[in-house]
């Protein structure tokens, strides 16, 4: 991966073909859809147990794309029918980082957010970050500690401070978070 983290992000999740013309159905995994999801983009393909796109598959051009429901009707230039676009189906769509827009102050990707520290307001250390989990209503951190496991949902009554740079949050745990 690099220091500088990887160079593709998982941006979508295609769910299904749609009609006949070659569109599909997909799921946005990203906080900026709107410039993810419109024409003249290039996203690649992957699985879903994959954090880099398929080599073997070809890059899809986004031909159109317009919100539906709680996604996207995407077409792609050389999908013309559903014959095409159904081997796609379950797919993920990737897109280089160096395309994505650029974050805002304090916003991060949460790849940035593993193996950082996390301490409490009072400056205890209680482990490095191994896994986030993205769940309603909070994401969960997965933390690993001396003494175990500890799941901290990242919520801002909790998370206090996230700061990439010197690779540490602070959190204000409720009473029995940290408890094992």
């Amino acid at each position: 991966m690099g220091r500088d983290g990887p160079r593709f992000l998982a941006v979508g999740h295609i769910v299904k073909p749609h009609g006949i013309k070659g569109e599909f159905l997909v799921l946005p995994l990203t906080d900026h859809p709107q410039s993810t999801y419109k024409p003249g983009v290039i996203l690649h393909l992957g699985n879903a147990d994959s954090a880099n796109p398929d080599p073997e598959l070809p890059a899809l051009q986004l031909d159109q794309a317009r919100p539906y429901r709680n996604g996207y009707i995407v077409s792609a230039e050389d999908i013309t029918d559903r014959n095409n676009s159904e081997p796609l189906r379950g797919s993920y769509l990737f897109r280089e980082v160096s395309a994505l827009e650029p974050l805002d102050d304090g916003e991060f990707f949460y790849h940035q957010l593993l193996g950082i520290k996390v301490q409490t307001s009072t400056g205890t250390v209680v482990g490095e970050i191994t896994e986030i989990y993205e769940l309603d209503p909070n994401d969960i951190l997965r933390v690993q500690s001396h003494k175990g496991e500890i799941m901290i949902p990242f919520s801002k009554e909790i998370v206090l401070k996230v700061n990439v740079d010197e690779k540490y949050i602070v959190i204000d745990p409720p009473d029995g978070l940290l408890d094992l």
